[in-house]
């Protein structure tokens, strides 16, 4: 296992060839697809393989990432890369973290609009001088069909902020301002966010580990 600032060890190499991202999520697709760009890799997402989309019984980061890579490799027959990823918050003790995606659950699908406002509400009410600092977390799992499979942790560092900004992210993005910017994630370019995300740096450890 490999964590964010470590120098990654890994026992096998990815070699050219098919690769399956194992996510029905178009915009983390995208964005792990552009990462992944010039390496070799025939790059098809579990969606266009008609995958189903395993429960995500995790309680980590880790966790879900492998058994969504697990699942991909084992039902395709071709190594599988999976990232879990979530929006931590100082101010809710992490939250909603792992749960990332629970708290835009609704009967009728995931409601991002909601999740936000949720978040937002949750701050509010620890009173006007709370911590508005949070981060995201990234971890990659990359799995072969035998079983073998290999994590990177990255993280983001920012700012929540109200109301949300920008149509150019998902999820989270239009609340999540990066250090150092003062720009949202949805308000940045593709390329600016790709350069500078929790996935971004979770790829970096996996590039220099496996290719």
């Amino acid at each position: 296992m490999s964590g964010e600032g470590d120098i990654p060890q890994a026992i096998r190499k990815l070699a050219p060839g098919k690769l399956v991202i194992a996510s029905h999520n178009k915009g983390k697709v995208r964005e792990i697809a552009a990462l992944l760009e010039g390496r070799g890799l025939d790059v098809v997402s579990a969606a266009e393989l008609d995958l189903p989309e395993p429960a995500e019984t995790g309680t980590t980061f880790f966790a879900n990432a492998e058994l969504k890579a697990r699942a991909a490799a084992d039902l395709s027959g071709y190594p599988a890369l999976a990232d879990d990823s979530g929006l931590c918050v100082d101010a809710l003790g992490g939250d909603p973290g792992v749960y990332t995606a629970d708290w835009a659950e609704t009967p009728t699908g995931r409601d991002w609009n909601l999740a936000m406002q949720k978040v937002e509400d949750a701050v509010q009410a620890k009173g006007l001088d709370v911590s508005r600092a949070a981060h995201f977390v990234s971890v990659l799992a990359l799995a072969w069909p035998d079983g073998h499979v290999e994590w990177f942790e990255g993280r983001a560092d920012g700012t929540l902020v109200w109301p949300p900004r920008g149509t150019v992210g998902f999820g989270y993005d239009p609340v999540f301002q990066p250090l150092g910017h003062d720009q949202t994630y949805a308000e940045l370019p593709h390329e600016t966010k790709n350069a500078i995300s929790h996935r971004n740096a979770a790829f970096k450890l996996m590039e220099a580990a496996v290719f």
